[in-house]
C-alpha cells in the first residue's frame, strides 16, 4: 500500500507548448507502484490553461474547485466542482480557467504513454 498526502506532493509547471499557468501533481503512478492507472492533480490559474491537445487513450477528470471551460471540437463546456468527465481517445479537448481562484481537478490516466517518464 502507498499513500500520499497531496498538500505535500511535488507541483512542477507544465512545460508543454500550449500550456500557460499549469501545475501538475503525479499522486500515484507507476513509480509509487500503481500497475495499471495513474491518478493526476491538476492546479490551472486564473486565465491558465492545458495545452489544447489529443491523444489514443481515455482518460477521466473529475473537478474538485474552481471555475473553468472543457473546449473540445463541439465548443465549450461550463465547468464546475463535482463534476466527472470522461474524455474518450481521440477527442481533441483543453481545460481553461475562467473564475477569480485556482481551477483543481483530478485525472486519471492508463499507465503506458500517458505516463511515459513518470
Amino acid at each position: 500500500m502507498y499513500t500520499v498526502n497531496a498538500q505535500e506532493s511535488d507541483r512542477n509547471t507544465v512545460t508543454t507548448e500550449g500550456a500557460k499557468d499549469t501545475d501538475v501533481q503525479w499522486l500515484l503512478a507507476p513509480a509509487n507502484g500503481a500497475p495499471n492507472f495513474a491518478l493526476r492533480r491538476f492546479i490551472i490559474a486564473p486565465g491558465g490553461y492545458t495545452p489544447r491537445h489529443t491523444h489514443d487513450w481515455e482518460h477521466e477528470v473529475y473537478i474538485l474547485r474552481g471555475a473553468g471551460d472543457l473546449v473540445t471540437d463541439q465548443g465549450s463546456i461550463p465547468l464546475t466542482p463535482d463534476q466527472a468527465i470522461l474524455i474518450a481517445p481521440g477527442e481533441s479537448h483543453q481545460f481553461r480557467c475562467t473564475g477569480e481562484n485556482d481551477l483543481e481537478m483530478l485525472c486519471i490516466v492508463p499507465n503506458g504513454p500517458a505516463t511515459a517518464g513518470h
